[in-house]
């Protein structure tokens, strides 16, 4: 019999050959479990027991994190007195953990405890060189202002925060290594938003929505926000009044060339008014290496035959989009001011291989547009979607 049992032990371990992997792709493999599907694999082997500890990219919601940390392991006298319990187990797993952290996720879907968090953040900072940090407020959290612990952790190359305040006092150090900065649904005043970005003098990808108290003050122009991002190369807005970073509908100073931006995608833009159109006119203007343009037109923006387009095309007639090689339009209205902008693109864009186009319009509006858009003079053999 105890032949027998050594056989099948023998076959049990023969069986387990993804023990045998690498050390760095099991962990590979680990990432990309959530971290407490990651932790239970603890219960698969001795072996196993703690090999989830050790993974560099951990993710946590804090709505259910409290279920998320086991008793496996004690750390005698370390314990922190936090009102909140989710945010102290939260805690101790970190203590568990035995390797570096490279990525970090936070979901807060609860009542909001800034000391709390400020020790989890300042645990990162004093620990571990945490790369990319992902904040974002649920449906029930309560965030007042971001701890200002979170611009601690200098070694951060990307940094995606959402649904949350930036203090307008927050004075911001220079982030070297930040190559991607993400703010959704962020409540900033357009200088600290203007501080943030100068500081960040390796950005190259760039995502804002920007609500609330961004509203212009004054000192808001495209000129000082272009002249924050000299390496941007992939922009994204998010909005459709805009008024938080254009003044002037037409900039006397043209803003400094965004030479490096190669993608834009403007959502939610409106093309009627003294805002939107303009806005999109001078950031191609200043593009002049684009290569792919994205806009999604917001839906309360529709056309109104009485409301005038501010735009005077000629002051763009030196426009010429050299690299330009795919436009893409969700929501289109079939405005006057949105036909004339497609059609000054296809005249100006000699590499442009795809347009497309997805209407809110009947089907006869449809042809009738997809053959006005043909009909209209076109600087490259360019394919259209309609």
């Amino acid at each position: 019999m105890k032949r027998k049992c050594s056989c099948i032990d023998d076959e049990c371990s023969s069986l387990d050959t993804i023990s045998t992997l690498p050390q760095i792709i099991l962990e590979t493999i680990r990432c990309f479990l959530p971290t407490k599907e990651a932790a239970r694999t603890s219960i698969l082997s001795k072996e196993w027991r703690y090999k989830w500890t050790r993974i560099p990219k951990l993710d946590f919601c804090l709505s259910d994190v409290s279920k998320e940390i086991t008793e496996e392991k004690q750390v005698e006298g370390e314990k922190m007195e936090m009102a909140c319990k989710p945010f102290y187990d939260l805690f101790q797993i970190l203590k568990l953990h035995q390797g570096p952290i490279h990525e970090f996720t936070l979901v807060i879907d609860l009542d909001y405890d800034q000391f709390a968090f400020d020790q989890i953040i300042l645990y990162l900072s004093k620990n571990h060189t945490v790369k990319k940090l992902t904040l974002r407020g649920g449906d029930e959290s309560n965030w007042d202002k971001l701890p200002v612990s979170v611009f601690s952790l200098h070694h951060l190359t990307n940094l995606n925060l959402s649904c949350c305040d930036i203090d307008s006092q927050q004075i911001f150090n220079e982030y070297c290594s930040l190559s991607s900065l993400s703010l959704d649904a962020i409540d900033i005043c357009f200088r600290s938003l203007l501080q943030l970005l100068s500081n960040c003098p390796a950005l190259k990808s760039l995502t804002l929505f920007i609500v609330h108290s961004a509203l212009s003050d004054g000192d808001c122009t495209i000129n000082r926000l272009f002249e924050c991002l000299p390496l941007v190369e992939q922009l994204t807005i998010i909005g459709c009044d805009l008024e938080w970073i254009v003044v002037d509908p037409v900039p006397h100073e043209l803003p400094a060339l965004l030479v490096h931006l190669k993608y834009f995608y403007l959502r939610e833009i409106g093309f009627v008014g003294d805002r939107g159109l303009p806005f999109l006119l001078v950031l191609i203007k200043c593009s002049p290496n684009l290569q792919k343009i994205k806009l999604q037109v917001d839906p309360d923006h529709a056309y109104n035959e009485e409301e005038e387009n501010s735009v005077v095309w000629e002051e763009y007639s030196d426009v010429w989009l050299e690299h330009l090689i795919e436009l893409k339009i969700k929501r289109f209205n079939n405005s006057k001011c949105e036909m004339e902008f497609v059609k000054f693109i296809l005249a100006r864009s000699p590499k442009l291989k795809k347009l497309s186009i997805k209407c809110w319009v009947y089907m006869e509006q449809r042809t009738e547009m997809l053959e006005d858009l043909l009909r209209a003079p076109r600087a490259s053999r360019v394919q259209i979607f309609v």
